[in-house]
């Protein structure tokens, strides 16, 4: 690091939490509830339909804009400081709800600005009470659960943070801003030094579109410099993890599915009878429509994004989905799906064949009575 220390005239921190609250969201419904709630809830600000600023839309847009509601502020002790935050929440169609808590940054060193990233992290992120985020779920469902379909009852949650900032004290490009502040610190979120290798791997994914704009993406945190004040970038790391909830939904209610549909099959086939048929045909109705919905589910989430011709945010978009891993759950997603679809084909087959097993018998014994009836007669 060189020069004096970086001073950040303004930006913000922001801690994200993402529930799967349910197998969808009427937006509509939703935008139409939070219209009609009562006096005492009105102060918390409109409502408006998320768009991408920067980029045309034609070469980027979300497939169903999510819809973005304001909820007023609450009081975090972040260290020792009590700070008020926004919060924020983005509902998408297919069933996710992004929490967000905002807190402003103004006229801070460098240096501290990385402890209050880091000191927000531990006051509101995966290791710390949850209370703060329960609050604004709680409330978000008393809303708008009526907009819910099918609602979750334990719902899965996903959690990352944006370190934003608008301006610093003098105007800086990406390439000096790296040479002045050690952004290590930030987005590993440790104290002690790191390793030539580890931090080569914090850094492996950093992106510029101008000259003085800087984003650095991890698994868990990002770094974004936008003297723009441009959230198209932060915007598609969110959606980003909304896919990825998305999908581990989908993997652990497989994971759930599998083994009941093994326990069903395996009965199915001990409980040989004249009903055999009827029992394969209804358990493969059952796989089959199981495999159609998530499949359409699993499309739905895929194209919630579709980015076209901004080269920009499809590198940026491309890498956050690699490091959150979103192919792999993807790709689990798909290998259990085809395990069911091929228990359905099993299944179908065997209801076919117990149907003709079933037909033989009946002939059988109608050519054996048609017998015993000519012989009787005789």
């Amino acid at each position: 690091m060189t020069g004096s220390e970086l001073m950040v005239r303004s930006g913000q921190v922001v801690a994200l939490r993402l529930f799967d609250l349910a197998n969808e969201i009427d937006l509509k419904r939703a935008e139409t509830l939070w219209a009609r709630r009562p006096e005492s809830a009105s102060t918390q600000g409109a409502s408006t339909r998320s768009r991408l600023v920067r980029t045309p839309a034609k070469a980027v847009a979300f497939g169903v804009a999510p819809l973005t509601l304001e909820f007023g502020t609450v009081a975090l002790d972040i260290g020792a400081a009590r700070i008020d935050a926004a919060v924020g929440v983005r509902l998408y169609d297919f069933g996710i709800a992004a929490l967000s808590l905002r807190l402003p940054v103004q006229d801070l060193s460098w240096s501290r600005f990385t402890r209050l990233v880091n000191r927000t992290d531990q006051a509101v992120g995966p290791a710390a009470p949850a209370d703060v985020w329960e609050g604004v779920l709680a409330k978000l469902r008393g809303l708008l659960g009526d907009a819910l379909d099918h609602p979750t009852a334990v719902p899965l949650q996903e959690d990352y943070l944006l370190a934003v900032v608008d301006a610093f004290e003098e105007p800086i490009t990406a390439e000096a801003l790296q040479q002045r502040a050690d952004l290590i610190p930030l987005l590993a979120g440790e104290e002690r030094p790191l390793s030539e290798g580890a931090r080569r791997d914090l850094l492996r994914h950093r992106f510029s579109y101008y000259p003085d704009d800087l984003v650095a993406i991890t698994w868990d945190r990002a770094f974004i410099y936008e003297p723009r004040h441009e959230t198209d970038v932060a915007d598609v790391l969110e959606m980003a993890n909304a896919q990825l909830l998305e999908m581990r939904t989908y993997d652990e209610m497989l994971d759930a599915e599998l083994p009941r549909m093994r326990d069903m099959a395996e009965a199915a086939r001990r409980h040989t009878n004249f009903l055999a048929a009827r029992r394969y045909a209804r358990l493969a109705r059952g796989l089959h429509s199981l495999v159609a919905e998530v499949s359409e589910l699993a499309e739905r989430v895929d194209n919630a994004l579709q980015v076209t011709e901004d080269v920009y945010l499809a590198r940026v978009y491309a890498a956050a989905m690699d490091l959150f891993r979103v192919p792999n759950v993807s790709a689990a997603v798909d290998r259990k799906l085809a395990i069911i679809r091929a228990t359905y084909t099993a299944l179908h087959d065997e209801a076919a064949g117990a149907r003709a097993e079933l037909l033989e018998i009946v002939i059988l014994v109608l050519i054996a009575v048609e017998i015993v009836v000519s012989l009787l007669r005789a």
